[in-house]
């Protein structure tokens, strides 16, 4: 099974021969910068199994203290893969083209999620309002 998935303006392109796994939503205050939104939609992935089709030359990256870090693209600012010591470790989901075969699988940081932000009330997925912790 071959997945793709691009960038907004469509300058970007990527292919992964295989499966995503362990989607989760992230609502921690950089995730809602990082993606704009209220939360992250992501998933991992074999970064053997990635790669890039079109648009390499057009991305940019920001990384964290720890390693870990995302790519955008230059021209439209989408945020396609997560990287980690340079490697891919998995992509936006938002970004991926038609349906990837995968779930969220887990909520994670919903302790700090925006004050304005409701979540479903029947959500039957796995909540971790902190690091480590379950309800």
């Amino acid at each position: 099974m071959a997945i793709t998935g691009g960038c907004f303006c469509g300058a970007v392109r990527y292919r992964i021969e295989g499966r995503l796994r362990d989607a989760r939503s992230c609502h921690c205050s950089l995730c809602r910068k990082a993606f704009s939104a209220q939360a992250s939609a992501y998933a991992l992935l074999d970064a053997e199994a990635f790669s890039w089709v079109a648009g390499e030359n057009l991305l940019t990256r920001y990384v964290g203290k720890q390693g870990f870090g995302l790519q955008f693209c230059k021209l439209c600012g989408s945020t396609l893969t997560g990287i980690y010591e340079g490697r891919i470790h998995g992509v936006t989901l938002g970004c991926v083209d038609g349906d990837p075969d995968i779930e969220i699988g887990m909520h994670i940081y919903v302790g700090s999620k925006a004050a304005w932000e409701v979540l479903p009330l029947a959500e039957s997925r796995a909540v971790f309002h902190e690091e480590g912790t379950a309800p």
